[in-house]
């Protein structure tokens, strides 16, 4: 992983004794090899990786439409069974900030393999659990490999692929982070109809094994490690301040939100505890290596594209919540034609994504983000519109639409966000992205599942998906704002070693 190069302002260029030899990097291509092309290793590496990440998104939501049959099968009720997503997203939320560190420390493969270990030995578990209790703790061992996985492609994505390249090769992941959890209720929607939920994660094991066994063979590593010290009031303070506030959100959206319920708890200790974690890093920052290094929002194109993703996750998770409710209380639809109805719109989201990469390479953000994020809003508008007689054809347009919107906005924000980093904030920037989107997922959960339900009670289900819908629509005018403040980033080419 690229070094920890400097403790001085994260502006300065790496100093040159620290970066690895031209001729040794896949950035800085081998004569005869054209400067935005990279090298077969490279290739390979990426591709692991993409496979890797595909599969481990597709698991995190394949659950959601079968914690009915769990309820049953594992004879426990609904609040309990809604622990196999709450610690899953608990986990996920305390283990990312830590991603950068553990990037920094070890090498890309000793990641990789710690993170395909995880996910399959969970994926294992969970497929021969006996009870809940073991079902649990097989969801949190994989929502550990789960969330190392997306900053280390991100990472690498970064130190390999030449500046000229990355919004195509941005694009493709954009497969696995869209196409996968669009796929996974309809996956596992297929396999209830005819299999036992085990099917689920006897499913997903081969080719978690299968992807394990290929970057075990395959992969090289990528940069150096620095040998930084790990700080452990910071790793302890994760848990209250991202875990607490995931929770605290995650509860008030399942309507568990009263006054001084567990929930408010959790987001008062949550905040508290943030507002502690980031004045520790910017103290370390000073005079060591911090957890989670908060310089690389120095960059204000990083802090633009920072606060685009969020707006966009809140709205996108609201939709992806909200959608299923409206298609299974009010239109009667089962869970796996609600799968199939909200495909389209997922796959649609995942495939253009090396398009609009190749069109962010050639014209920059400003055109496909105003575009998306106008999108957004008009889709988000007519969201608010549905009753109980619209045609399911025109449900599923506008979830095309939608997907279409996200697809032009996730890729630049992305691409442009990680651009101007340094190397040494890579691993960082990632894990920054990947935390907060988290964050925002919960906090767009909250609210909006919290607004229906209050307006449902005293006007009908129809009048809360229509409060909660327009208000999803105000949150994204939001990204039309920033939208417009998105400019082309440029950046020096940093030379990445593969070994």
């Amino acid at each position: 992983m690229p070094s920890n190069v400097s403790s001085k302002t994260s502006r300065e260029p790496a100093p040159a004794a620290q970066i690895p030899a031209a001729g040794a990097s896949p950035a800085a291509p081998a004569a005869g090899r054209p400067a935005d092309k990279m090298s077969r290793e490279s290739v390979t590496i990426i591709v692991t990786l993409l496979v890797a990440t595909f599969v481990v998104i597709l698991n995190e939501t394949i659950m959601n439409v079968a914690l009915q049959r769990l309820m049953v099968d594992l004879r426990v009720d609904a609040p309990t069974v809604q622990w196999l997503s709450t610690g899953f997203m608990l986990t996920m939320a305390v283990v990312i900030p830590t991603t950068g560190f553990i990037l920094q420390r070890l090498s890309t493969r000793a990641v990789f393999l710690l993170a395909m270990g995880l996910f399959a030995g969970g994926t294992l578990l969970a497929a021969l659990a006996p009870g809940f209790e073991i079902l649990l703790l097989a969801r949190i061992v994989q929502a550990g490999g789960t969330a190392i996985m997306l900053p280390l492609l991100m990472t690498t994505i970064l130190t390999l692929v030449p500046i000229a390249r990355r919004g195509a090769v941005m694009g493709n992941v954009s497969i696995a982070i869209s196409v996968a959890p669009a796929m996974g209720p309809t996956v596992s929607g297929a396999i209830l109809e005819h299999f036992s939920w085990r099917f689920m994660f006897v499913f997903v094991l081969p080719i978690a094994l299968a992807a394990l066994a290929i970057g075990a063979r395959y992969l090289t590593n990528v940069g150096e490690t620095e040998k930084s010290r790990l700080d452990a009031l910071s790793v302890v303070l994760t848990v209250p301040a991202f875990g607490g506030l995931v929770y605290g959100l995650s509860q008030i959206g399942g309507g568990q939100g009263g006054p001084g319920s567990p929930a408010v708890v959790a987001l008062v200790v949550g905040a508290a505890a943030m507002v502690a974690f980031v004045f520790r890093q910017l103290r370390l920052q000073k005079s060591s290596a911090p957890l989670l290094d908060l310089r690389a929002f120095n960059f204000r194109m990083f802090t633009v594209s920072v606060l685009l993703l969020v707006v966009a996750m809140i709205a996108l998770f609201g939709a992806v919540i909200l959608l299923p409710l409206y298609l299974q209380e009010v239109r009667g639809l089962k869970s796996l034609e609600t799968g199939l109805v909200l495909l389209p719109g997922g796959l649609a989201m995942g495939l253009l994504g090396p398009f609009i990469g190749r069109a962010f390479d050639k014209v920059g953000p400003l055109p496909l983000t105003l575009a998306g994020s106008v999108l957004l809003v008009l889709s988000l508008f007519q969201f608010a519109l549905l009753d109980a007689s619209t045609p399911v054809a025109w449900i599923v347009a506008l979830h095309v639409g939608l997907g279409l919107g996200l697809a032009l906005l996730f890729t630049p924000a992305f691409t442009t966000g990680l651009n101007p980093l340094p190397p040494h904030l890579y691993s960082h920037g990632s894990a920054i992205m990947s935390t907060l989107q988290q964050v925002a997922g919960a906090a767009g959960t909250a609210l909006l599942v919290s607004i229906y339900a209050v307006v449902a009670a005293s006007s009908g289900m129809v009048a809360g998906m229509h409060a909660a819908f327009l208000t999803a629509a105000a949150i994204a005018v939001a990204a039309v704002v920033l939208s417009a403040l998105m400019r082309k980033t440029a950046a020096a080419e940093h030379p990445a070693q593969v070994h």
